[in-house]
């Protein structure tokens, strides 16, 4: 029996969608791995270079997209983020999942690409908050944030959450054990399907 490819499992979702929580639970459970991004910003304390993001000065960042080494990136308030084609390629070709947290210009750079392995591993999920109100309970829950900085990432959600239909998955979102249970059920329904051929 041939040794099965990995699935890389691309997620999106506006900011308050918990996205990201569900990335990490399935990483930290070992069902997956944690794509690594490369970033140009300087770490946060406690960060890890290799761990956390693979720290970059711009020169050698910029040296990498000329080369064609990204996957897919993008620049966010000022710095540079992306994810190497290599790091996914390697974990895909051992058979492992990859799970890629991303927004939807990075999606779209990622459903671009030329490479057959990317491409036919690729699974895409959208993470769709239940409604406006609750993304907005969500947005201010944090309760860090002023009004101005809220009323913002609530108009950037608005714009990404209109890009759900380019995906091939959406998860409409409910609670945290619900969403998890759902998310990771796709994925195990994934790996049992035949043929992975887009």
């Amino acid at each position: 029996m041939s040794p099965r490819s990995g699935i890389l499992y691309l997620v999106s979702g506006p900011s308050g969608s918990g996205k990201t929580t569900l990335c990490r639970r399935l990483s930290d459970e070992g069902e997956a791995s944690y794509a690594i991004s490369c970033t140009t910003r300087s770490p946060r304390p406690g960060e890890e270079n290799g761990t956390d993001y693979f720290f970059l000065s711009i020169e050698e960042f910029k040296g990498k997209i000329t080369a064609g080494e990204f996957l897919e990136y993008a620049e966010v308030h000022g710095n540079f983020y992306g994810t190497l084609t290599s790091e996914v390629i390697n974990t895909l070709e051992q058979g492992n999942d990859v799970v890629l947290d991303i927004d939807v210009q990075g999606a779209a750079q990622v459903r671009a690409t030329e490479n057959l392995t990317v491409k036919n591993a690729l699974v895409d999920i959208f993470i769709m908050p239940p409604s406006k109100e609750e993304l907005l309970k969500r947005l201010t829950g944090r309760g860090t944030d002023s009004d101005e900085v809220v009323t913002t990432r609530m108009k950037n959600s608005l714009e990404e959450m209109e890009h759900w239909p380019k995906y091939t998955f959406r998860l409409l979102s409910g609670t945290h054990e619900e969403d998890y249970a759902r998310f990771k059920s796709l994925l195990h329904g994934e790996r049992l399907r035949i043929i992975r051929h887009h």
